[in-house]
């Protein structure tokens, strides 16, 4: 990827440190408003995939609580909420079916909290296990075998592969396996941007309003208290955004204009602050992060698709 140099670390006004990155800003038209770096190269979406996937199932009939596809396009903090949460959608299965590996919450205080009182990993403690369930869920559905639920050739994965591509509008360039052991389906920023734009402006009844809705709903549940991408949500109205490992974010106003950032160096310090001076640049002002991050993206104006 062509990366550009998007955001400084300041120490006493000297510049300490750069992140480089790329980015994009879809129209709600799909052009493109803004643009820095290479937001065409083939990249790895991690978590930001996940209201994607979710997608995925609601479009093959699942049918859950607002909360329930929150959390399933969740990568939550681990906290009782996240806990309860992915229980529901669970429903009767023991949460040892979960194809996710075990581990301490995500969230530090949960975290030390877990481990001062002496509390093992757990499949649900794992911030990607409300997906898990979901999915677990979704082939007893249909009838799909929940063995085998995450390689890439069960019915539940070439279905979550197809409605990808129909979402970003692009065909999958590589298929991975992602930190939880779920397929990774390899997209470009501008397709993420493509997708949660769909998603954020789908009409009621659609699979993809049921999952916009979750996450407008219960943003608390896709992050977690302490999380800036449950703060952003909550500081603009509509909004639905998802954050994912290697520094990848997404974010998608009413009106359909669309974000997608990835930094290069996966630092997630550099991640809020690009996505915060792009939402001002839409005219939605939100903290701007740390001060001593300075947001310094060339973007173009005006590209087309």
């Amino acid at each position: 990827m062509s990366h550009e140099p998007l955001v400084e670390l300041i120490r006493d006004g000297l510049v300490e440190g750069v992140h480089h990155g790329s980015a994009v800003v879809l129209a709600p038209d799909g052009s493109t408003r803004f643009a820095a770096g290479d937001p065409d190269a083939v990249m790895y979406p991690r978590s930001t995939a996940k209201p994607l996937q979710a997608t995925a199932m609601a479009r093959l009939g699942l049918r859950l609580s607002p909360a329930g596809f929150a959390i399933a396009a969740a990568s939550h903090s681990g906290e009782p909420m996240h806990l309860d949460a992915a229980l529901e959608v669970l429903g009767e299965r023991a949460p040892d079916l979960l194809g996710n590996p075990a581990d301490f919450p995500f969230d530090p205080v949960e975290r030390d909290s877990w481990l001062a009182g002496g509390r093992a990993p757990s499949r649900l403690a794992h911030n990607c296990s409300g997906k898990h369930a979901a999915m677990l869920a979704t082939c007893e559905l249909t009838g799909w075998a929940t063995a085998g639920y995450l390689d890439p050739a069960h019915p539940l994965q070439r279905a979550i592969a197809a409605t990808v591509e129909d979402l970003t509008g692009r065909a999958i360039a590589r298929v991975a396996v992602d930190g939880c052991g779920a397929p990774l389906f390899a997209t470009t920023l501008r397709g993420l941007a493509t997708a949660v734009s769909k998603i954020a402006t789908a009409a009621p009844g659609t699979a993809e309003h049921l999952v916009a809705d979750g996450i407008r709903t219960h943003p608390e549940l896709v992050g977690g208290s302490r999380r800036d991408v449950t703060a952003v949500m909550r500081a603009v109205p509509g909004l639905i955004a998802k954050d994912g490992f290697e520094a990848v974010q997404v974010a998608a106003l009413p009106d359909g204009t669309a974000i997608a950032v990835k930094i290069a160096d996966g630092g997630d310090r550099a991640r809020y602050p690009v996505l915060a001076a792009l939402l001002g640049l839409c005219g939605v002002a939100v903290p701007p992060g740390p001060d001593n991050l300075r947001f310094t993206g060339n973007l173009s104006v005006g590209s087309t698709v």
